[in-house]
């Protein structure tokens, strides 16, 4: 781990560079494509959790303390429901708002799943990518782009992620615990997109008839 006085070294400088210069571009595309200019006031909150995910990015790739880590994390996790309660508060809910909000979250549990994966193991990396696994299917499988209704265990299923692995982040849990938890959060991700992917072929399929609203 790095020397808390020389915290951050290169790692962290160029991991915190690209992510500025990613998180940029890929706003800059999303407010053009959109057409959401300026920013509501959910979505400002929202972009200060991408700042708070940059920090995390760059304690995780420096090796930083875990004693800055979880807090910023833990920040970044409440703001999460804010932005939320912010939007629909104001009633300036919107596609750009729900879009900006998932990426944020599907980069911290990637980031996360990172780290916690050097002291438990590589299978936790699993976590950070199933998101981008099911983005990348949807390109070869036009059907999985199809709307997914609102779903309750959905929104529990992608916040308990993040609590799950900022837990087992803290060096809290005895190691048997923090494996347990892990994988049930896992095993909990996993159930959420099979019933996603069963409910957008059964959307897509002829033999369905009309398109259903929920399938759970």
């Amino acid at each position: 781990m790095t020397d808390p006085a020389s915290w951050p070294d290169t790692r962290g400088w160029v991991a915190g560079a690209l992510y500025a210069l990613v998180v940029t571009v890929l706003l800059v595309a999303a407010v053009r494509r959109y057409r959401r200019w300026p920013p509501g006031p959910a979505d400002l909150v929202t972009l200060v959790r991408v700042g708070l995910i940059g920090a995390v990015t760059v304690l995780v790739a420096d090796g930083g303390p875990v004693g800055v880590l979880v807090p910023v994390t833990v920040l970044a996790l409440v703001l999460d429901g804010v932005d939320g309660l912010v939007a629909r508060g104001t009633r300036t809910e919107s596609d750009f708002g729900a879009r900006f909000d998932m990426e944020a979250d599907a980069f911290l549990i990637l980031v996360l799943s990172v780290y916690v994966s050097w002291s438990l193991g590589p299978w936790v990396l699993v976590i950070g990518v199933l998101r981008y696994l099911f983005g990348a299917a949807a390109w070869a499988a036009p059907w999985l782009r199809g709307p997914l209704p609102p779903s309750r265990a959905r929104k529990a299923v992608a916040a308990g992620q993040g609590i799950v692995l900022t837990a087992a982040a803290s060096g809290l849990l005895p190691a048997p615990v923090a494996v347990a938890a892990v994988a049930g959060a896992l095993a909990a991700l996993v159930w959420s997109f099979g019933r996603d992917v069963s409910g957008l072929w059964r959307a897509r399929s002829p033999r369905t008839g009309a398109r259903r609203e929920r399938w759970l």
